[in-house]
């Protein structure tokens, strides 16, 4: 007990650790990256004098940044994408192989290089899964720990949340809530350790300035929550256009641009195009997210026209191969639409109301909540960075209404979406993911008994009473599956009737690829003691007992209720 308390405690600090500073190298060189190439409006504003310059960089960075990312992406990550939170769920999810270190190393250069040269797309989902490669690095060794990698990964996760917002409990429940999903002890100890040590680095030890400032005494009228509420609403329709701009972008890549490579540079230089003409689009807009919170710094023509672009952009860039998250570009068009919300309202219902901020901080948690899917951690993110309970209860209730219809809409987010994608689908929670995960292959049993098709009855009779089996499986001279024959279907047949003849042809069997969860569904109405498991070009690989599925059903579900429910 010693032992595990000690060394769970070490490996949460280590991840924590790395984790930490890893996202503030991170960030520190994207910022670098963009006052070098004339991407921030600082570097821009300095450059002011030279209006060429500043219009060339806006054209060329962005295209030539998105030719290096469709090359990393191409050559040197193994998957052919970039790795994203969805990669992290699944490797906390499932005991299979996950992405090299070597591919996580590329697929983090390619989102320092499309962050960089002022892709529209997010740093967070970059962070998430730099934290996760940590996490994943540590659960390969051997340190006899029950649940070793999902811990591990989990702490990397929370980390990095933690760091990059300055929010530790936010970092805890994010990586419970969107990576774990569950909140067991035995990982909720760790996982607190590390958010904390996340926290300490970035506050304490390189005192990392806040995301946003924001001023709000506290909700004058009580009506206000039902225009809370709407803004949720329509936060949630506008993650679902979000949502369909992404696919549709992804198919429109596909479709007229054959080289992989090449996608991420179109797309980069119409995101310098549209900057000619709207710069705020350009990279991750923290500074555009800062000035969203200040009254009357944007008009209501100059707030649609950003939402629209940036909605478009973002889109257009993960759709093409920029490599990013889609946390910080929702986060910015939700806030800014939040501010258009609040900038519009006087003009459609004439009361008063408590100015423009509350309804900006609502719509950046709604539209995040229902693109991530993570209403909890958006919640605590608001009362983390703000420490204002009547901004937290506002965004709350945004936030809530948002993800109603959200899930409704679209599912519970956008990683769940990619991941069903991929086969495997939480939709209907872990229990069934995970069954779907499990291939049945592991509980094959090579102990059966095979027949001839030209066998005669006598002959397999005979054979099945000596090695105590009801059934047999006939198979043809390259061991390719024709049937199965049961001892009642044979007891009153003719001694030398051919066996062929008596099999059954239409029977339950498995594949190579066959779950766990599809055998149990195939298993309705069986009769027989085993399921034969065939290749793909019907050779006879060897059979799965009824028992087996059974056993394989109860480990499974017995090992995620052990892990959920058991202490440290």
């Amino acid at each position: 007990m010693t032992y595990r308390i000690a060394m769970v405690t070490l490996v949460a600090i280590a991840v924590g650790i790395a984790g930490s500073l890893a996202a503030i190298g991170f960030v520190e060189a994207v910022h670098w990256l963009n006052d070098l190439l004339l991407i921030s409006p600082y570097a821009r504003v300095q450059a002011g004098n030279q209006p060429g310059l500043v219009a060339l960089a806006t054209l060329v960075v962005p295209t030539l940044g998105g030719l290096l990312v469709g090359l990393v992406t191409r050559y040197l990550i193994r998957e052919r994408r970039g790795l994203a939170p969805p990669d992290a769920i699944l490797a906390a999810q499932t005991p299979g192989p996950t992405p090299g270190f070597r591919s996580g190393l590329a697929s983090t250069l390619a989102a320092l290089l499309s962050l960089g040269s002022g892709a529209s797309v997010g740093q967070y989902g970059p962070l998430v899964y730099l934290g996760a490669m940590f996490g994943n690095l540590v659960g390969r060794l051997r340190l006899n720990l029950r649940h070793q990698r999902s811990i591990a990964i989990a702490c990397g996760v929370a980390a990095a949340i933690s760091t990059a917002f300055n929010a530790p409990i936010a970092g805890l429940v994010f990586a419970h809530e969107v990576i774990l999903r569950h909140y067991s002890l035995r990982a909720f100890a760790p996982v607190t350790v590390a958010a904390a040590t996340g926290y300490i680095i970035a506050n304490v030890i390189f005192d990392r300035p806040a995301l946003f400032l924001v001023e709000f005494s506290r909700v004058e009228h009580s009506y206000e929550f039902l225009l809370f509420a709407l803004e949720g609403v329509l936060c949630a329709g506008l993650a679902w256009v979000f949502l369909r701009l992404l696919r549709l972008s992804s198919r429109v890549s596909r479709r007229y641009i054959a080289p992989v490579w090449a996608r991420p540079a179109v797309a980069g230089l119409l995101v310098g195009l549209v900057a000619l003409w709207i710069p705020e689009i350009l990279g991750i807009g923290q500074e555009t997210l800062r000035f969203a919170t200040i009254e009357n710094a944007f008009g209501i023509s100059e707030l649609t026209l950003i939402v629209v672009a940036k909605l478009v952009l973002t889109s257009l860039c993960l759709g093409f191969g920029f490599v990013g998250g889609v946390f910080s570009p929702a986060l910015l068009i939700g806030i800014l639409f939040g501010a258009l919300y609040g900038t519009v309202l006087p003009h459609l219902v004439p009361v008063a109301y408590s100015g423009p901020v509350v309804y900006a901080i609502c719509g950046m948690m709604a539209l995040a909540s229902s693109v991530i899917g993570a209403p909890l951690t958006t919640i605590l993110i608001v009362f983390e960075l703000t420490r204002n309970y009547d901004l937290t209860i506002a965004a709350m209730v945004a936030v809530v209404f948002a993800n109603v219809v959200s899930y409704r809409a679209i599912g519970r987010s956008l990683f769940d979406l990619e991941l069903r994608a991929r086969g495997f689908d939480l939709t209907l929670g872990r229990d069934k993911a995970i069954l779907e995960s499990r291939p049945i292959r592991d509980y094959l049993s090579t102990r059966y008994t095979t027949a001839q098709g030209m066998e005669s009855v006598e002959t397999v009779r005979q054979r099945l009473a000596r090695e105590q089996r009801a059934e047999a499986m006939v198979v043809d001279n390259r061991g390719i599956l024709l049937g199965v024959i049961r001892l009642q279907a044979i007891i009153n047949s003719a001694p030398d009737t051919p066996i062929l003849r008596l099999a059954l042809r239409d029977f339950t069997r498995f594949d190579e690829k066959t779950s766990v969860w599809q055998s149990m569904e195939l298993l309705r109405g069986f009769l027989g003691e085993a399921v034969p498991l065939v290749s793909g070009e019907g050779q006879l690989l060897g059979v799965v007992p009824e028992e087996a599925v059974i056993r394989a059903y109860l480990e499974i579900v017995h090992e995620l209720r052990e892990e959920e429910n058991e202490g440290a």
